[in-house]
């Protein structure tokens, strides 16, 4: 059984298929006499938990709008993989883990067979135990943690992890052998834990990191702002959430820490694009996705099928999208019900999702995708993403999870 990742790390953003599947009709392990198989059912039941409400509703809303469209295109509209109906129930865990594994754990009574989402770090891993103690599929949504990759064999990942996110900002340096990495963050377990990841992986590839971590309670950010210049680090690595945000962006554009250094760090969602006021033109960001990054087909489906339904392609729309294809493709391969086939249906599987050729890595179900390097442009009032360079997916791979 896999263990999870010793790599520690926190995630930046604020947590954390062929085309068409003209599925031939599925089969089953269960009921199989002697290399027999078994009827496909009439339907599979696929639990989904996602935050539909909570302090990630929005990151959830995003993941639902995606699921669906992924649904639609795997299966050509028909929601269904051969003669076998897909039956999507959702359930809100609210960001509350014990919410989230009391709804696993009725689902799993029920013999779900296939469980799906949250966008919740904590959650995912709960999730996750339930998943190998009941030995069900599960696939975790847009949950950044790095430990749910590798952690064991009936769990996967529709998404990124915080890994990619930093092994993508280091792309900003031609050479990291020798270079000075600052990482700027708070005081706390978020902001340590970004550094912990800076370290393990670009301290891995030859980079000096270093820190400054800035106390919660600080409201005066411009001593903080004057020791990145005196720094004089080659590339600044930014972790910040909080209500304070926009004043520190402020204390950093008028102390010159730009001029100082490529300072970097995640766009988030495109509620956020406004909040780094001057600062945002200046900003180097590293991303998992905005509109328009994927630049294909898959990803063309997934923005039209969202904005038929009244709602816009955003941050974590794609990990829905390809949660979508992965369970098409399970069902297609084990019937909904013979988990051991989806399993291995997954492992290794390479296709086309709305970012581009995916692979789900088959040692420790990691998603080996591509990232992107992005600008924030100011047109009238509104702040728009543009793509600056698109980061190869084996160069943001996350290292093998241990075994």
């Amino acid at each position: 059984m896999k263990n999870p990742a010793k790599i520690m790390a926190a995630g930046i953003l604020a947590a954390g298929l062929t085309l068409t599947a003209c599925a031939p009709t599925a089969q089953t392990g269960t009921g199989a006499e002697d290399g027999a198989t078994a009827e496909a059912p009439e339907s599979v039941n696929v639990g989904i938990v996602y935050s539909k409400t909570g302090p990630l509703a929005a990151y959830g809303e995003e993941y639902y709008a995606g699921l669906q469209a992924g649904i639609d295109y795997a299966t050509d509209g028909t929601g269904k993989v051969g003669e076998t109906e897909i039956n999507l129930t959702y359930h809100d865990d609210g960001g509350d883990p014990d919410k989230g594994v009391s709804i696993a754990k009725e689902l799993i009574g029920k013999e779900y067979k296939i469980l799906a989402g949250t966008t919740v770090s904590g959650i995912a891993l709960k999730l996750a135990e339930q998943a190998e103690q009941n030995q069900i599929l599960y696939i975790s949504g847009p949950a950044a943690t790095d430990a749910v990759t590798g952690i064991n064999d009936y769990t996967f990942r529709s998404g990124r992890q915080s890994v990619q996110d930093v092994a993508t900002a280091g792309q900003f340096v031609k050479d990291l052998k020798g270079s000075k990495v600052l990482v700027f963050a708070q005081d706390n377990a978020f902001g340590q834990g970004n550094v912990a990841a800076v370290e393990g992986v670009l301290g891995a590839e030859g980079a000096e990191v270093s820190d400054i971590l800035v106390p919660e309670d600080v409201t005066e950010f411009t001593p903080f702002a004057r020791q990145i210049v005196d720094a004089k680090p080659d590339l600044v690595f930014v972790a910040w959430a909080g209500a304070n945000a926009g004043s520190m962006w402020q204390a950093l554009e008028q102390q010159g820490a730009f001029e100082a250094a490529p300072i970097v760090t995640g766009l988030a969602n495109k509620a956020t694009y406004g909040a780094y006021g001057a600062a945002g033109e200046k900003i180097s960001f590293l991303s998992h996705y905005f509109p328009g990054a994927g630049q294909n087909e898959v990803e063309e489906f997934m923005i039209d099928h969202v904005e038929k339904q009244g709602a816009e392609a955003d941050l974590f729309t794609p990990d829905g999208f390809v949660a979508g294809q992965m369970i098409v493709q399970a069902i297609e391969e084990g019937g909904g019900t013979d988990v051991d086939s989806m399993v291995q249906s997954l492992e290794g599987w390479e296709f086309e999702g709305p970012k581009g050729t995916t692979t789900v890595r088959a040692d420790d179900h990691a998603l080996v995708q591509d990232m992107y390097q992005a600008k924030l442009v100011q047109k009238g009032s509104e702040w728009t993403p543009e793509l600056v360079d698109t980061v190869d997916a084996a160069d943001a791979a996350p290292p093998v999870a241990a075994q």
